[in-house]
């Protein structure tokens, strides 16, 4: 037997939405105090979002923009020793991308000088999520443990380069090149071979771009590691 009154329409989905919004309208009738503070609190949260974007986050972006561009231009003309130390002043001082690219030009120069520590020191506080930047930058690191001879480091980040890299055909292999060579370095020829036979297998055309014989690479590793 129905339990429906014989004059009562069955409720559909939305009497149930309009009796809920009709309850939400009574709470907020009986609560207007609770209402205007939530009201308060979430105004002054866009103020403080608004005061950090405008006042605070965008003159600093500017500012270090500016720095570092000066930086910039002093390299542009050869001036490396004063470009050096603006970056490195960009780096220590400027947050945002121009601090984050400071510390990666400031490392450039400093390897270039022969001073690998300190190179090493500003690639560890830069950070790239764009693949050739960013694996670049990983490779530098690991051309600076090649100069210190800490080979093992070397490899990890030439590993992490060739990750980061994500199969570019001009990129990956070069990195996957230094590995081998620091493969040879360490004597580990059945570990070089195996790099060597990466490039071969997966960019065949990449020993005719630079003008190199990879397979000529890849047998002397193979008769290395056979004897």
């Amino acid at each position: 037997m129905a339990n429906n009154k014989p004059n009562e329409e069955p409720r559909t989905s939305i009497d149930e939405v309009n009796d809920t919004l009709t309850g939400i309208g009574e709470k907020v009738q009986s609560n207007p105090k609770v209402i205007v503070w939530s009201c308060v609190a979430v105004a002054a949260v866009v103020a403080i979002i608004l005061i950090y974007v405008y006042a605070i986050r965008q003159p600093g972006q500017n500012a270090a923009n500016n720095a570092l561009g000066q930086a910039d231009m002093e390299m542009l003309m050869g001036n490396d020793s004063i470009a050096l130390a603006k970056y490195q002043q960009v780096a220590s001082e400027h947050g945002y991308d121009a601090g984050n690219l400071a510390n990666l030009n400031a490392a450039i120069l400093l390897y270039r000088q022969g001073k690998y520590e300190e190179a090493l020191s500003h690639l560890k506080d830069y950070s790239s999520t764009e693949t050739i930047i960013g694996a670049s930058a990983k490779s530098l690191e690991g051309d600076c443990y090649v100069n210190l001879k800490k080979y093992p480091e070397a490899i990890d980040c030439y590993k992490q380069a060739v990750k980061i890299s994500d199969n570019n055909p001009h990129y990956t292999p070069a990195f996957l090149m230094k590995e081998a060579t620091v493969l040879r370095e360490q004597k580990d020829y059945k570990a070089e071979a195996a790099v060597y036979e990466q490039i071969v297998n997966d960019y065949p055309s990449y020993g005719q771009e630079i003008g190199v014989d990879i397979k000529k690479y890849l047998e002397r590793a193979q008769d290395a590691a056979s004897k």
